[in-house]
C-alpha cells in the first residue's frame, strides 16, 4: 500500500454516490490523481459505471479498497457507515488515512467504532462539489497528522474551497452551505419569477438570475468586500435598487434567512446527536 502524500498514492471510496463521484471527477480533473489511482466500491453496479466512465477502478468489495488504498473516503449513508466501518474495521492499519463525508456522524463516534488511534478526518462538502465549486469544510479526529489534513485538503480543493474548522463549526457549515444551496435557488427562483411577472420569458429570467448570483459572488470573492460594501457600490439615491431592498426589508427577508440557517443547524446538531 502505497504511503500518503507519495506520487503513487491511491484513493479509494467505500460508498459511490453523486457526491463521491463528484470528488473522484475533480481530483482527476485537477490532475491531483491519475483515474487509475481511484478505487470505488459499491453494492451494485448502479453508481460504479460512473466511476468506471471516469477510467477508475471498481469493486463490491469495501476491504477490497482498504487493502488496496492508503486514503479512504467513506461516501456510504450515514444511517449504514456503522455496519460498513464495523465490516472493514479489521483491515484498517496505521497507513490509513479515514475520510468520512456522511453527515450528523461526530468524530467521537467515528473513532469509537474504528481501531484505537486510527487517522480520522471529517468533511462537511456540499452539491456545488459537482461543479468544482463547492465549499467544503473539514475537522481532525485526535490521531490525525498535520500532514494528514494538509493532504486532504491539498486534494478537495480540486473540487472547490476547503477550509480546516474546529468540528463544533460543522453543523453550522451544514445549515449554512449545505442547505444554503436550497436557500439560494429559492432566491433565484423568485428573482426570476419577479422578471416573469414584468413580462420577461421564463428561459431567458432564469438564466439571467443565476448568472446574476454567479457574478455577484465572485466579486465577493476577488474583491473580498464586506457584501455591505458590495451592495451600497449598487445604490443610487432614490434609483431602482433603494426602492427594491425597501420591498425585501418589508418582506422580511434578512430575518427570514438568518431564520433558515439557524433552523437548519439546529436540526443538524440533533441529528449529530442522534
Amino acid at each position: 500500500m502505497a504511503a500518503a502524500g507519495s506520487e503513487s498514492l491511491r484513493v479509494g471510496f467505500v460508498g459511490a454516490g453523486r457526491m463521491a463521484e463528484a470528488i473522484a471527477q475533480g481530483l482527476i480533473r485537477a490532475g491531483k490523481v491519475e483515474a487509475k489511482q481511484v478505487l470505488a466500491s459499491a453494492p451494485t453496479d448502479k453508481n460504479l459505471c460512473r466511476f468506471r466512465a471516469l477510467g477508475c477502478q471498481t469493486t463490491h468489495s469495501n476491504q477490497e479498497v482498504l487493502q488496496s488504498c492508503s486514503l479512504i473516503i467513506f461516501a456510504t449513508k450515514p444511517q449504514v457507515l456503522p455496519d460498513v466501518l464495523a465490516e472493514v474495521a479489521s483491515v484498517i492499519t496505521s497507513e490509513h488515512i479515514v475520510v468520512s463525508v456522511a453527515a450528523g456522524i461526530p468524530l467521537s463516534s467515528l473513532e469509537e467504532l474504528l481501531p484505537p488511534k486510527t487517522r480520522v478526518l471529517r468533511v462537511s462538502p456540499n452539491l456545488p462539489c459537482l461543479v468544482q465549486e463547492g465549499a467544503m469544510v473539514m475537522a481532525r479526529g485526535h490521531h490525525a497528522r498535520n500532514d494528514d489534513a494538509k493532504l486532504l485538503q491539498n486534494l478537495l480543493e480540486a473540487c472547490g474551497q476547503c477550509i480546516e474548522v474546529p468540528e463544533s463549526y460543522v453543523d453550522i457549515h451544514t445549515g449554512l452551505s449545505g442547505s444554503g444551496v436550497a436557500f439560494v435557488c429559492t432566491f433565484s427562483e423568485a428573482l426570476a419569477e419577479g422578471a416573469i411577472k414584468m413580462g420577461m420569458p421564463s428561459g431567458l429570467a432564469h438564466r439571467i438570475a443565476a448568472q446574476t448570483l454567479l457574478g455577484t459572488a465572485k466579486m465577493l470573492q476577488q474583491e473580498e468586500k464586506h457584501p455591505a460594501q458590495l451592495r451600497t457600490d449598487v445604490l443610487t439615491p432614490a434609483g431602482t435598487t433603494i426602492h427594491g431592498l425597501h420591498a425585501l426589508e418589508k418582506g422580511g427577508l434578512r430575518a427570514a434567512t438568518m431564520s433558515a440557517v439557524e433552523a437548519a443547524t439546529c436540526r443538524a446538531k440533533e441529528l449529530s446527536k442522534k
